[in-house]
């Protein structure tokens, strides 16, 4: 019956698997070598947590010297969403994900496609006649409307739910009871005739878990959708198979469906991957773990960290600390290191759940630019804003050779100054330099009144040289808080603070807040130099006449 059925219901499948394991041979590659893939659907949406994936995916295959590619996961019409694979491409680029292999935005690239399940209907269609064939698939006409009182039936009995043992009742259908529903045109779907025993308990290794337990699956899962389109569970197995796939990174909430794919694999003949089940990125709370919630956290999205502008390298820095316990340990013991030449290992990675920390990823931002130059800073800075800010791509364009002068202010000697974070926030740290947004946005400090910051002032632009070397200007400065009841003498000023106005802080505090408009920025000295002596003379100019 296997073979006649077989030939029912693919009447129009005229290939077998060899033709397809002739067509996609095993691939020439070292024998440690990985070939691993990115399999996201085009919704429309890329988050943090596919990034994670594909680092855990691209540093395998790459530290292998293997193969990394990405397959589009199409098969659900209704999620798909216009401009979706641009986006990932372009998001996952954007981070330093690149594939050797599959879609790209000119094509696709490689000898194992279509790498667009839409295009594969025929592939999975001879597999599928294979199972039919094997007695391991048959057709269901059942209803979703019977498949819902069929679930209502079980959950008043206490059983689980699914079709599957004696509730699989079109597992029993005749040749001829089928033929009769085909005539009649029923739709129909096909499923797996499962051989498993959810008594029986397997061994799996786990890259990521180590070794688990998992129990046969005994479910009569739907393998093909009544359009002839295949479902996640049986597409992916195909696809794995005959795209040569060695390793699986996926998220903890594809466990409970491993012994399918495992069943799958096995009544296949098919050699499966090795599966790696990542825990869920999480954040605390009130102080509670959750998970990054799509709803909840806008800081799950790529397009957050791409529209700060974050730099590829911290942010992957900051996975490969989610990923791998020992990679802070790896980083201090080699602080001027590749990332690339870190030893990851799926073995090491956690797998109760990754505690994602913005504050932290800053942090490692602040230590991944301070060792970056300042070429390398705007390079990316004028990339970002082509993108995202045209009017600061303006900006950086006009003041280029100024900004590469004014990043350089303190980055270097043994303290080196780690102010910068990303894109958005490094333009807000220099933006006082812009006359084009400029503004007088702090207020003087307490200790300086406005007619005390106005003499202060006055006298500043009296003395002001631009040709005064750091030493002479800061002696100006002194002379300057000396003779207007402050004191340049910190140690006097802490032992009898109530003889004094205030100390040279405070006075060259109120000049750094006319020059820059801020309480606190970089050396001020080392700023004027840059601006240029007619624009300090403005700049406290326009300050004086708004105090006055």
């Amino acid at each position: 019956m296997s073979k006649e059925l077989a030939e029912l219901l693919f009447p129009h499948i005229d290939k077998t698997l060899d033709y397809y394991e002739e067509l996609y041979p095993q691939r020439e590659l070292g024998k440690k070598s990985k070939v691993t893939r990115l399999g996201p659907s085009p919704t429309g949406f890329i988050h943090l947590g596919n990034l994670y994936g594909a680092l855990v995916d691209e540093r395998l295959a790459h530290l292998s010297d293997g193969t990394m590619l990405l397959r589009i996961e199409d098969t659900d019409d209704k999620r798909k969403v216009e401009g979706s694979e641009e986006l990932i491409i372009n998001s996952l680029k954007f981070f330093g994900i690149e594939f050797d292999e599959g879609v790209t935005l000119d094509g696709e690239v490689g000898n194992y496609g279509p790498y667009r399940q839409s295009h594969r209907k025929e592939i999975y269609q001879t597999s599928a006649k294979f199972l039919t064939e094997k007695g391991y698939a048959y057709p269901s006409f059942i209803s979703e409307e019977e498949m819902a009182a069929l679930r209502e039936r079980q959950e008043k009995e206490g059983v689980n739910t699914g079709y599957y043992g004696k509730w699989a009742e079109d597992r029993n259908l005749t040749i001829d009871q089928i033929k009769e529903n085909l005539d009649k045109d029923m739709p129909w779907t096909l499923r797996l005739k499962s051989t498993g025993d959810p008594e029986i308990a397997m061994k799996f290794i786990d890259g990521i878990r180590g070794e688990i337990t998992v129990r046969q699956n005994n479910l009569d899962i739907v393998i093909l959708k009544a359009n002839g389109i295949p479902t996640y569970h049986f597409a992916h197995v195909v696809d794995d198979h005959f795209m040569r796939i060695t390793d699986v990174v996926r998220g903890e909430e594809w466990l409970s469906t491993l012994p399918i794919h495992l069943e799958l694999f096995f009544l296949m003949g098919w050699r499966r991957p090795n599966y790696n089940h990542t825990a869920h990125l999480m954040k605390t709370e009130d102080g509670r773990k959750r998970k990054l919630s799509k709803r909840k956290d806008p800081e799950l999205s790529l397009e957050y960290y791409m529209r700060d502008g974050y730099f590829q390298q911290a942010v992957t820095e900051y996975l490969l600390t989610l990923m791998n316990s020992n990679y802070e340990e790896w980083r201090m013991k080699n602080p001027d290191t590749d990332y690339n030449e870190f030893n990851f290992k799926t073995k090491n990675m956690s797998s109760s759940g990754a505690l994602f920390d913005l504050n932290k990823l800053n942090d490692i931002s602040k230590d991944v630019l301070v060792k970056m130059s300042e070429e390398e800073i705007l390079r990316f800075m004028l990339e970002w804003s082509d993108k995202f800010d045209k009017e600061v791509n303006s900006l950086i364009n006009k003041y280029y050779n100024e900004l590469l002068k004014l990043l350089a202010i303190g980055r270097t000697g043994k303290k080196p100054r780690k102010d910068l974070i990303n894109c958005k926030q490094i333009m807000e740290f220099i933006g006082y330099y812009f006359e084009e947004s400029f503004e007088h946005r702090d207020s003087l400090p307490e200790r300086v009144s406005k007619e005390d910051a106005i003499i202060i002032l006055e006298q500043y632009l009296n003395t002001y040289n631009q040709d005064d070397t750091n030493e002479i200007w800061f002696e100006k400065v002194k002379e300057i808080t000396d003779s207007n009841g402050f004191t340049s003498n910190n140690k006097e000023f802490k032992k009898n603070p109530d003889d004094f106005k205030g100390n040279i802080t405070d006075v060259s505090t109120a000049i750094r807040v006319a020059v820059v408009g801020r309480q606190q920025s970089p050396d001020l000295w080392s700023i004027q130099q840059i601006m240029g002596s007619e624009r300090v003379v403005n700049r406290v100019n326009k300050y004086l006449n708004k105090i006055k």
